[in-house]
């Protein structure tokens, strides 16, 4: 049996390295809620540590058939370290676990090269890789609200997970290429009359901006998601929302850059510096 404090410092060990943006939300909490939350993000990395991994689509079918098992009921993996922090806050917080379930179903859509015609198709994945980790983060926050209310609170934490995901699958255009994913709906590819090719230097071949333009679309409408999905920080105590506050403010400060330039991505991963994450992460606790 792994004692409580060790599983705890071990979900945070593995937040702080791997879940370097959420980390600086994370920060803004309370002991007992930053000891939770990172839980959850240390099962979803694991999660998604299997999905991006090397291993055959079999064995990787399998991890994520054990991972699945382990974050629904974490409680009956008293020798996992990260099981043992899980089940400690599930416990003590209104987590719902079973979204660890719909992660999984969105791993297992990359695992068979699923591609999207529409953005309602994307949208469903969006929703179940990241509208999940909404859903979760807020059973953490806990906030004291109605049935009906916390029904709201759910679908606005859903509406950042799909903001915040549609900015990933901006910022990885190119790498996600390069192990032959692609994200972005075919019909809007089509409206612009692009297409996604890797050139001979490994940037992606702009067409004379017909791809800029994509991204542009696809960055406008994330700040859509954006705007309706941060309706949920005044539903979240102080601490909480300057969490979420954080966490969004940070993937929507890389997404404003995008949409600035998006020949960036056309060429690499794009990032923001240490400094503006240090920025945002201040100005969300002091605007609480």
């Amino acid at each position: 049996m792994i004692a409580l404090t060790d599983a705890y410092a071990e979900a945070e060990r593995i937040t702080r390295s791997e879940a370097k943006n959420f980390a600086w939300g994370i920060r803004l909490l309370p002991e007992a809620k930053r000891h939770a939350l990172s839980a959850v993000y240390a099962m979803a990395r694991r999660v998604d540590d299997i999905g991006d991994g090397d291993l055959p689509v079999a064995q990787k079918a399998e991890r994520l058939a054990e991972v699945r098992d382990r974050a629904t009921d974490p409680a009956a993996y008293p020798d996992d370290a990260v099981c043992v922090a899980l089940a400690d806050a599930a416990d003590k917080l209104p987590i719902p676990l079973a979204a660890f379930g719909e992660l999984v179903d969105g791993c297992e859509m990359d695992l068979n090269g699923r591609t999207y015609d529409t953005l309602d198709e994307l949208v469903e994945y969006c929703r179940c890789v990241a509208g999940s980790i909404g859903r979760l983060s807020l059973g953490v926050f806990a906030p004291p609200l109605s049935s009906s209310e916390f029904g709201r609170a759910a679908e606005l934490a859903d509406a950042l997970g799909v903001a915040l995901q549609i900015t990933n699958i901006l910022r990885d255009i190119k790498e996600d290429l390069s192990i032959g994913r692609v994200y972005l709906p075919k019909g809007d590819l089509a409206l612009f009359n692009a297409t996604l090719v890797e050139l001979p230097s490994g940037d992606l071949d702009p067409q004379d901006g017909a791809l800029a333009e994509v991204v542009r679309f696809e960055a406008a409408r994330a700040m859509g998601w954006y705007d309706h999905g941060l309706q949920l920080l005044p539903l979240l105590d102080r601490r909480s929302a300057a969490c979420c506050g954080a966490m969004a403010g940070i993937y929507r400060e890389l997404l404003d850059r995008i949409a600035a330039d998006p020949s960036v991505v056309l060429r690499e991963r794009a990032s923001l510096p240490t400094k503006d994450k240090l920025r945002v992460a201040v100005r969300s606790l002091v605007k609480r």
